[in-house]
């Protein structure tokens, strides 16, 4: 079995899942952008279900390989001595990345839900 096999897409519009990646602003010669799970409806944060990272990958016009541009990592999610749910700390599946491309290319966001596994999003920059 490879990877892309268990990596799962669909319309943002309709799935809680997908890791949807909008281009915030230009910054001279960076471009910043927000990636966010749940964009369209939101996805659960709980002890028992949440979102623990999003990947965002970069792979320019005409390069051979992907390059990985960074992590963001979820760690609380309401857990608490006194029990699940009970934390006063939540993270939202949110990040942004600022970067320098010298060539268009290709954004693709993997997020990783405990439930329900790997979700991609791709679009063009």
């Amino acid at each position: 079995m490879s990877l892309s096999d268990s990596i799962k897409n669909a319309d943002f519009k309709a799935e809680k899942h997908v890791p949807v990646i909008e281009v915030i602003r230009k910054d001279g010669d960076y471009t910043i952008v927000g990636v966010k799970v749940g964009k369209e409806i939101p996805h659960p944060n709980t002890t028992e279900h949440f979102i623990a990272w999003i990947d965002l990958y970069y792979k320019g016009e005409g390069d051979k390989f992907i390059q990985h541009l960074g992590r963001a990592d979820f760690s609380a999610h309401g857990a608490s001595a006194e029990g699940a749910n009970q934390g006063d700390l939540y993270t939202e599946p949110s990040a942004s990345f600022r970067f320098k491309a010298l060539k268009p290319g290709k954004l693709t966001a993997v997020s990783y839900c405990n439930i329900h596994g790997l979700w991609e999003y791709e679009t063009d920059i």
